[in-house]
């Protein structure tokens, strides 16, 4: 495992380059297929690089492979060239090769049609109801209307502006039309542009140009799908276990080090996973037992003597027993306050 930190607001292309680099330089990898999101792999990075600059470094000039996806734009670009046709998106797998070389590996996901589906249904709902719980800017046509006829000095046109503003901030523009009708806002929507909307939902195409005497459609559409990794990988960092984010430090060097020590603690949680998968426990709920581990104070005339470690629960022995961990008897108790977050404020009222 490897992690890397940019300076800035960098965007993810930027970013793909050194990481080929590092795979050459300091790796020595010989064959290597760069599995990345749509976001992250770019036209101009799986090409020959041309010319002087080298800010981004080519795939094909040393030799590695790529599996990527492309963009709606560039799937509906394919249907016009005649390259796909719709009915290649099916449930299962189908492929499509150029003469390039260049293999599109397209698929029709059902669950995620439907999703896609009942999200446009309630963006719908959502622009012709009048909602209870939000505000007057973002009410719907109906709450529009009730407010025009309740005030007969209210603007026409500012209700209808503020209507397209909320269509627009919903992404509905291009099915969804608002017109006024005397003091009445009106709501059409297009059919034809709506089924045109629709007509991909659920659709992906994957790109690669690996040979299928190396990897079959499956195998590459399953190591994109295997993306969902790397994402849980991120929401682990990220979120309350690891929080590699808010960086309340400075200096570069500080930022780096912060970063590498939540990739160590997150092999941590990985090695963890694996040695607790046959608990039917996850890891977060894992930690959260493990801290109710606590520690008696053995004293003598007020001075500690050490801190007794009693025997678990056990649920808790059975987390320590699967991760290879032995509890000591007593810990050495050297007077030391340790203080949390949350109590230091506390600590700091009583003194």
């Amino acid at each position: 495992m490897s992690v890397e930190v940019f300076e800035g607001n960098t965007t993810d292309p930027k970013t793909f380059g050194p990481q080929i680099r590092k795979a050459v330089e300091r790796f020595g990898a010989k064959a290597v297929t760069f599995v990345g999101d749509r976001g992250m792999i770019k036209s101009g990075q799986t090409r020959r690089a041309v010319g002087p600059s080298r800010q981004v470094e080519a795939l094909g000039q040393e030799g590695f492979h790529y599996i990527t996806a492309i963009t709606k734009p560039q799937i509906e670009g394919l249907l016009r060239q005649g390259m796909i046709q719709m009915e290649m998106f099916d449930a299962e797998v189908s492929e499509v090769t150029t003469e390039a070389g260049v293999r599109y590996v397209l698929r029709r996901n059902p669950v995620r049609a439907e999703e896609m589906a009942a999200c446009r249904r309630d963006k719908r709902a959502a622009l012709g109801r009048t909602p209870a719980a939000t505000g007057r800017r973002h009410g719907g046509v109906e709450g529009r209307n009730a407010y025009l006829r309740e005030h007969a000095r209210a603007h026409v046109d500012v209700a209808l502006r503020v209507a397209c503003e909320r269509a627009e901030q919903l992404n509905m523009t291009e099915w969804v039309r608002l017109s006024r009708d005397g003091r009445r806002i009106v709501l059409e929507v297009d059919e034809a542009a709506q089924a045109e909307e629709a007509k991909l939902d659920g659709c992906y195409v994957i790109k690669t140009d690996l040979r299928a005497q190396v990897a079959d459609k499956q195998t590459v559409h399953d190591r994109y799908k295997d993306l969902a990794q790397v994402e849980r990988v991120f929401r682990t960092s990220k979120t309350v276990e690891l929080e590699v984010r808010p960086i309340y430090v400075r200096l570069a060097s500080r930022t780096r080090g912060h970063v590498f020590v939540v990739l160590l603690a997150y092999r941590i949680v990985r090695e963890l996973a694996r040695r607790w998968r046959d608990l039917d426990t996850t890891v977060p709920e894992g930690l959260r037992q493990l801290a109710q581990l606590c520690v008696t104070d053995l004293l003598e005339n007020g001075r500690a003597l050490c801190c007794q470690v009693p025997q678990p629960r056990p649920a808790v022995r059975a987390l320590l027993e699967a991760a290879r961990i032995a509890l000591p008897e007593a810990l050495p108790s050297k007077g030391v306050i340790v203080t949390t977050k949350r109590k230091l404020p506390e600590r700091r009222t009583n003194r």
